[in-house]
């Protein structure tokens, strides 16, 4: 399937799902009593969310440019700020985020950067950030602090599910990155028995992507024990990324006038929204997210929590997608078009 006929489906499903997440939220509600509570919001607060929203975004691109600087890739920061809103524009409308980091790959291309050096650079992003998530869902599951899980009850089970998906996921990546071998037997293993099955068919053809996937991974290896300064410090650049779209959330309930609750206990149950749907293959988390939203937030904005849902996931989500689509229009525009040119 051509890359546009892709494009054309992950719209149509974005849409889909958009629209069942409409009907879903706000079926019998009354729009006009929700407008009037959003009306008398305190916009400054929005401003300010706003502005964490773009920190986070841009905080990939501290994070790329870092880590190329490091290898010794010449590299625009301003491009690399473009390279982050198109990650998150293609992972916003594509399920489970995978168009993110094939679209990022494209634009890193054409500013001459080679193909396996932007993945393993990628690859270690994916790994950090999803490695955040895990630290949280485990801590929290683990401990269950009581100002915590009295609010995740109703939604205990997503969390759960949320947590061992990003467990299996991140435990999986590493041990391709420290345990290739052992990695390329389960692999190569598992592609035996689906051609035995019949599902796969071009069995040397999967054979030898896998391949060039485990050199890469040993690419990335390479990079940890060679790196592990920057690697920390990449992590603790990612911990602070997601907490600049945690409180976001946090931001919206001060708007509000609401101020019972404190900003941690707010980021770290907006975290855990992250941790139950990031595995899920939906674009965005779009529905489910509003969902765990209306019941874990219900006792903490009370009356108020549909149109705190509404202002927060405008701000943390819907902002984002729209100004990730505005720079990936520039990026297109701009990244290799000079070099074109001149061609």
């Amino acid at each position: 399937m051509s890359s546009k006929k892709k494009n054309i489906l992950n719209v149509i499903f974005l849409m889909l799902v958009f629209g069942l997440t409409i009907y879903g939220i706000f079926h019998g509600q009354d729009l006009g009593q929700v407008l009037s509570y959003i009306k008398k919001c305190d916009v400054r607060y929005w401003l300010v969310a706003i502005v964490f929203v773009i920190f986070f975004v841009e905080s990939e691109s501290v994070i790329i440019y870092y880590m190329m600087r490091n290898v010794g890739q010449k590299v625009n920061f301003l491009h690399c700020i473009l390279y982050s809103f198109v990650g998150f524009f293609f992972s916003c409308i594509t399920p489970s985020a995978t168009g993110g980091q094939p679209a990022q790959i494209y634009y890193m291309k054409k500013d001459k950067i080679s193909i396996p050096m932007a993945t393993v650079i990628l690859m270690i992003v994916t790994i950090t950030y999803k490695l955040v998530l895990v630290f949280l869902g485990v801590g929290v599951m683990l401990f269950q602090p009581r100002e915590i899980m009295q609010y995740l009850r109703p939604v205990i089970g997503w969390c759960y599910l949320g947590t061992f998906l990003n467990v299996v996921c991140v435990g999986f990546m590493l041990l391709l990155v420290f345990h290739p071998t052992l990695a390329k037997r389960i692999l190569f293993w598992g592609l035996d028995i689906l051609g035995k099955l019949k599902f796969v068919k071009r069995k040397e053809y999967y054979s030898e992507k896998l391949k060039r996937s485990m050199e890469q991974y040993q690419e990335v290896a390479g990079f940890f024990q060679t790196h592990k300064r920057v690697v920390f410090n990449v992590v603790v650049i990612t911990i602070l990324q997601r907490v600049f779209l945690f409180f976001v959330t946090w931001l919206v309930y001060r708007s509000f006038g609401l101020n019972s609750v404190g900003p941690g206990t707010i980021v770290i149950l907006q975290g855990m929204i992250s941790v139950a749907v990031d595995m899920l293959p939906l674009p965005g988390g779009m529905g489910i997210s509003e969902t765990l939203f209306l019941k874990m937030f219900a006792p903490i904005f009370g009356t108020i929590c549909l149109p705190g849902m509404v202002v927060s996931r405008g701000l943390s989500y819907y902002t984002e997608l729209i100004l990730s689509a505005i720079l990936t229009v520039v990026a297109q525009l701009t990244i290799g078009r000079r070099k074109d040119c001149e061609k």
